[in-house]
C-alpha cells in the first residue's frame, strides 16, 4: 500500500488532528487573562520609549545640522565678530542651554552665552583629525551630562574660531501623564537625563534595576532583537516588567535611537544612546473566560470527533477492507461461499456486483445479463457519510468562529491603554507643532544672511542648499515685496503672483484639494523681501506614522482635515460626530471636561483628551491640540487619533481570538481529513462502483486499471482478474469446452 494512500492514513490523521486540538483547547488556549499586566500594556509602553527615540534622535541630528548649517552660512560671508555671531544664533533658534566662540590656535575663549561650557573638554589639536567634529558628551561638575555640538568659522586672514552649543540629554516634547518617567541612558547603561521622577529613593532604585537590564538588551543586533515581520521601529526595542508593590507593578518600554531607515545612522544614533520610560499600573488576574469553557470545549470535541471517526471507520473503512478481502478470494477461485455485501454506499454496490460476478464465474443461468442493481441501501453514498462528519466537526467549529467568546461593546480596556493614547497623541502634536517652528527657523537663518549686494546665483545657491539640507521643503524660494520671485529651488512656488510677502510666518490654502503649508521668514537686509518655504505635505505625514495609534489625522482650525497617515481627502471633515466633538473639548478654554472623557480632571485651557468610543466597535480615541508657542501656535491645529480597541492584547480580545482560532483549526483539519478522503478513496470507489456494475451486466472489453497503490486499486486489480476469467469462460463456452468442467471451480488465473 501506498504511505499516503488508502483509506486508514486520512482517518488516523483526523484523529491526531482531533487530539492534538482538543488538548491545545483545554491547556493552552485557555490560558487566557492570567497575566497581571495585560500584554498590551507592555506593548504601550515599547511605543511610547520608540516615540521618545524617535522625537530625541530628530532634535539632536536637527541640533547637529543647524549647527553647521550656521556656521557655514556665517563663513560664506562677511566676517563678524563672535558676539554678532552668538546674538544672532539665540535670536534664531532658542534650543541650547549655552553657546560660544573659541578661537582655535590660541584657545581663547571669544564669546560665551548661557551656562558655562566645560571647555576644558575639548581637545581643540585634534579637530581635524577623524571625527575631530563629532558631537559629544561631557560631565559637568554638579553630575549633568551635555551635548557639546561643534562647527567650525572659517574667513580669509583670520584665525579660525570653533562654535560650540551644549544641549542637555532629555527628551524633548514628551507628554509624561501624571505618573510616567523618562530617562536617557548610555551604552554602559548609566542615566544621563531624566524626567518626571520624584524624590522616592523607589524611583530611582527602578529605574537603576531598568537601566542594568536595558544595557544588555540594546547591545543586541535589531533583526535579533525583533520578532519576524514586526516592522515598525527599526532600531532595538521592548519592554520590561518592573517589581510589584502594594498592588501597584512598574512597566518600561526601552527604544535605541536609531536612523529613519533600517542600517542608515546619523550623528545621533552614533552616541549610543537608549530612551526608558516607565510607570506604575494596576495588577489585576481577571480571566476573561473561565477555564471550565476551554475545557467544556475540549470535551465536545472528543466527542463528535470520536462519533465522526467512529462513523468514518464503520462506514467506510472496514466495508472497503473487506471488499478488498472478498475481491481477493473471488479472483483466485474461492467461489463458494456468497460476498458479504455492505449495507451502505458505493461498497454495497462493488459488493453487490462481486457476488453476481461469483455467479457468472459458476455458470449459473440468467446472470450472464446481471440481475437487479442494488436495492434502496446502495442510495445512501461514501459523499453522504462524509457529509455527516463534517456536519459533526462542523457543530463544534461553527459556533466557535461565529458566536461564542464575542467581546460585546462593554469590553473593559485598561485605563493605562488609554492614558497612553492621550500623551502618545500629545507627543505627536508637540512633534508637529516642533517641525513648523524648525522649519521657520531654518528659513530664518537662511534670510538673515541675505542682503541687497547678494544676486541671484548666490540666493539660488544658498537655498539649493538649504533644500538639500532639509528634506521638509518642496520649494523655497525670495519673494520680493511686489511679489517678484528673485530666486527659486525645488518647485514651482503657488504664491499668488504679484502678492507680496504674507504677515503671517505660517499659513495654509487650498490648491485644488491639496494642502499647502506656506512659512514666511523675513530678511532683515532686503527690504520688504522674505525667504518662503513651502512644506512637502508627504513630510507632514511621515511625522504621523506611528504604529499603535491606528488612525491619525491633522484637522485645521475648522475642522478640516489636512494631514494623516494613511488615505483621506483633504479639506474634509472628520468621518465621526464624536471625533469632532472630541477636538471642541480638547480646544475647549473652559474647565469643562468633554462627555464621555477619560480624563475626570478638570483644568483651564486647551489640552489633550481621550475617550473611549462604543458605537459601532469599540475604539480608543485622542484629541490633542499644537500647544507650546511658536510661529505654529497660531494655526490651530489639532492631531486625532482613533485605534480600534480589537486589536489589542487584552483578555477579552484575546479570549475571542483564540476562540476564533480553536474554530479554524478545527474547520481547517476537518476539511483537510475529510478533503483527503474524498480525493483518495470516495472518487475513486465511485468509478469502481460504476465500472464494477459494468462488468458484472456484461462488459467484457473495458481494461479495468489501478489509479492508486490503496485498497480501491486492490479491488481494481482483483475485478480485472475476474474479466479475464469471464473472457476465458466464454472462450471456452463457445468452444464446447464447458463439457467436463467441475462446476464450482474457476479456470486457472494469474495471482492478483
Amino acid at each position: 500500500m501506498s504511505l499516503l494512500g488508502g483509506v486508514r492514513p486520512p482517518i488516523a490523521a483526523l484523529s491526531a488532528v482531533l487530539l492534538a486540538l482538543a488538548a491545545l483547547t483545554a491547556f493552552q488556549l485557555g490560558h487566557v487573562g492570567r497575566e497581571t499586566v495585560p500584554p498590551a500594556v507592555l506593548t504601550s509602553q515599547q511605543y511610547f520609549a520608540e516615540d521618545g527615540a524617535i522625537a530625541l534622535r530628530a532634535s539632536l541630528d536637527e541640533s547637529i545640522t543647524d549647527i553647521g548649517r550656521t556656521a557655514s552660512l556665517f563663513s560664506s560671508g562677511e566676517p563678524v565678530s563672535p558676539d554678532s555671531v552668538l546674538d544672532k544664533l539665540g535670536s534664531v533658534y532658542q534650543k541650547w542651554r549655552g553657546t560660544a566662540v573659541i578661537e582655535i590656535k590660541s584657545g581663547r575663549l571669544e564669546a560665551q552665552r548661557g551656562e558655562n561650557l566645560p571647555l576644558t573638554a575639548l581637545d581643540l589639536t585634534a579637530l581635524d583629525g577623524e571625527n575631530g567634529l563629532a558631537p559629544r558628551m561631557v560631565r559637568l561638575e554638579n553630575g549633568e551630562t551635555r551635548l557639546l555640538t561643534l562647527a567650525l568659522l572659517s574667513w580669509p586672514d583670520r584665525p579660525q574660531q570653533l562654535l560650540v552649543a551644549s544641549s542637555s540629554l532629555k527628551v524633548p516634547g514628551i507628554s509624561l501623564g501624571r505618573s510616567r518617567a523618562i530617562a536617557v541612558l548610555d551604552s554602559s547603561g548609566q542615566v544621563l537625563g531624566s524626567d518626571g521622577i520624584g524624590g522616592s529613593g523607589q524611583e530611582k532604585k527602578q529605574l537603576a534595576k531598568f537601566a542594568k537590564t536595558v544595557a544588555q538588551k540594546a547591545g543586541r543586533h535589531p533583526l535579533q532583537a525583533k520578532e519576524p515581520g514586526s516592522g515598525g521601529f527599526a532600531g532595538v526595542s521592548g519592554s520590561l516588567l518592573g517589581d510589584s508593590r502594594d498592588g501597584h507593578r512598574s512597566v518600561a518600554g526601552y527604544a535605541k535611537l536609531t536612523g529613519s531607515q533600517p542600517g542608515v545612522g546619523t550623528d545621533a544614533t552614533a552616541l549610543g544612546l537608549t530612551v526608558v520610560s516607565f510607570v506604575g499600573v494596576a495588577e489585576e488576574r481577571s480571566a476573561a473566560v473561565d477555564s471550565f469553557f476551554w475545557i467544556a470545549a475540549s470535551a465536545a470535541l472528543l466527542v463528535l470527533g470520536a462519533l465522526a471517526v467512529a462513523l468514518l471507520v464503520t462506514t467506510v473503512q472496514r466495508p472497503l477492507l473487506r471488499l478488498f478481502l472478498e475481491s481477493r478470494r473471488i479472483g483466485r477461485g474461492d467461489l463458494h461461499r456468497p460476498v458479504t455485501v455492505p449495507k451502505y454506499g458505493e461498497a454495497a454496490r462493488i459488493g453487490a456486483a462481486l457476488d453476481r460476478l461469483r455467479r457468472q464465474l459458476l455458470g449459473e443461468p440468467g446472470t450472464q445479463t446481471g440481475t437487479p442493481r442494488g436495492g434502496r441501501r446502495s442510495r445512501i453514498g461514501t459523499r453522504a457519510l462524509l457529509g455527516v462528519c463534517a456536519v459533526l466537526l462542523l457543530v463544534w467549529s461553527a459556533p466557535l468562529l461565529l458566536t461564542l467568546n464575542r467581546a460585546g461593546a462593554s469590553v473593559d480596556v485598561p485605563r493605562t491603554i488609554v492614558d497612553d493614547q492621550r500623551e502618545r497623541t500629545d507627543t505627536l502634536a508637540d512633534r508637529v507643532r516642533r517641525a513648523l517652528n524648525e522649519g521657520h527657523a531654518d528659513l530664518t537663518s537662511v534670510a538673515s544672511v541675505i542682503s541687497d549686494k547678494s544676486t541671484p546665483a548666490e540666493l539660488t545657491k544658498l537655498l539649493e542648499r538649504t533644500r538639500s539640507q532639509h528634506g521638509r521643503y518642496e520649494s523655497l524660494y525670495v519673494l520680493n515685496a511686489d511679489g517678484t520671485v528673485l530666486a527659486r529651488a525645488g518647485g514651482k512656488p503657488h504664491h499668488p503672483a504679484g502678492q507680496g510677502p504674507s504677515k503671517q510666518p505660517v499659513t495654509l490654502s487650498d490648491s485644488g484639494n491639496r494642502p499647502v503649508i506656506t512659512e514666511f521668514a523675513e530678511a532683515p537686509g532686503l527690504a520688504g523681501a522674505a525667504v518662503v518655504g513651502e512644506l512637502r505635505i508627504d513630510f507632514l505625514n511621515a511625522l504621523l506614522k506611528r504604529p499603535g495609534l491606528g488612525e491619525v489625522r491633522i484637522v485645521d482650525g475648522r475642522h478640516r482635515v489636512i494631514g494623516g497617515n494613511e488615505g483621506y481627502l483633504a479639506f474634509t471633515p472628520l468621518s465621526d460626530a464624536k471625533l469632532d466633538a472630541l477636538v471642541r473639548a480638547a480646544r475647549a478654554k473652559g474647565d469643562a471636561d468633554a462627555k464621555g472623557d477619560a480624563d475626570a480632571k478638570a483644568d483651564k485651557g486647551p489640552r489633550a483628551r481621550s475617550t473611549l468610543l462604543r458605537d459601532g466597535g469599540v475604539s480608543i480615541a485622542a484629541a490633542a491640540p499644537m500647544t507650546g508657542g511658536g510661529v505654529a501656535q497660531p494655526l490651530d491645529w489639532t492631531v486625532v487619533t482613533r485605534q480600534p480597541a480589537k486589536g489589542l492584547e487584552i483578555p477579552a480580545y484575546t479570549a475571542q481570538n483564540r476562540t476564533v482560532l480553536a474554530g479554524l483549526l478545527g474547520l481547517t483539519g476537518a476539511v483537510a481529513c475529510l478533503g483527503w478522503i474524498h480525493i483518495i478513496v470516495v472518487r475513486p470507489l465511485r468509478d469502481l462502483a460504476d465500472r464494477a456494475e459494468a462488468l458484472a451486466d456484461g462488459d467484457r472489453r473495458t481494461v479495468l486499471y489501478p489509479t492508486h497503490h490503496d485498497e480501491v486499486g486492490a479491488v481494481t486489480r482483483s475485478l480485472e482478474v475476474i474479466r479475464l476469467q469471464l473472457q476465458e469462460q466464454r472462450k471456452r463456452d463457445a468452444a464446447g469446452g464447458t463439457t467436463g468442467r467441475t462446476p464450482g471451480r474457476a479456470a486457472p488465473a494469474g495471482r492478483n
